[in-house]
């Protein structure tokens, strides 16, 4: 029971902060430009760079909550309980990143001014949308990447691996060796 505790926490925990990531992709990226024709908003400047920095901040806002979730995840399950919070991470992710994306798509706070190269036609700020969606999963992997490596590292370190003949080295002490293997 308590594994699906972590694991509801864990999920909601990141629902609550992909509404509050869509809020700060929506205020952080570019609009592109559109322009109203009689067949509805039509892309203003095909070669406008604003539909790949939307792209591109939507990744860093993820991508930087996603290791900043990782490493609290990490944190938070060191009294026994990983595998929850990992697939919480992975899940939570997910769906973190779809609600960044929707609420980012519903406000608008980002830079209303926009320009279309060439056009004499005023143009308006369009919708914030991805069209790259593999950022989707941008979260979800720092998340559970960054739980995997901080995981990776205490497992070493407590390992008796690194301590290779049980903690005592076979040599003796390196003081009582001259630098040529003679003894002194």
């Amino acid at each position: 029971m308590r594994h699906v505790r972590d694991f509801a926490v864990t999920v909601l925990a990141l629902a609550a902060l992909g509404v509050a990531a869509g809020t700060l992709w929506s205020y952080l990226a570019p609009r592109p430009p559109y322009v109203v024709t009689e067949r509805g908003p039509v892309l203003a400047d095909a070669s406008t760079q604003a539909l790949i920095a939307a792209d591109g901040w939507f990744a860093v806002v993820t991508g930087a909550l996603g290791l900043a979730c990782g490493a609290a995840g990490y944190l938070l399950s060191r009294r026994g309980r990983p595998l929850a919070v990992v697939l919480g991470l992975a899940a939570g992710g997910l769906l973190a990143g779809y609600l960044t994306t929707v609420v980012g798509g519903a406000l608008n706070l980002g830079a209303v001014s926009v320009a279309a190269a060439g056009r004499d036609v005023p143009a308006v700020a369009g919708p914030l949308k991805l069209t790259a969606q593999g950022v989707l999963v941008a979260w979800p992997m720092l998340a559970a990447g960054a739980f995997a490596v901080l995981e990776g590292v205490a497992a070493y370190r407590d390992s008796p691996l690194r301590r290779p003949f049980g903690g005592h080295d076979p040599y003796g002490p390196i003081s009582s060796y001259d630098i040529s293997g003679g003894d002194r």
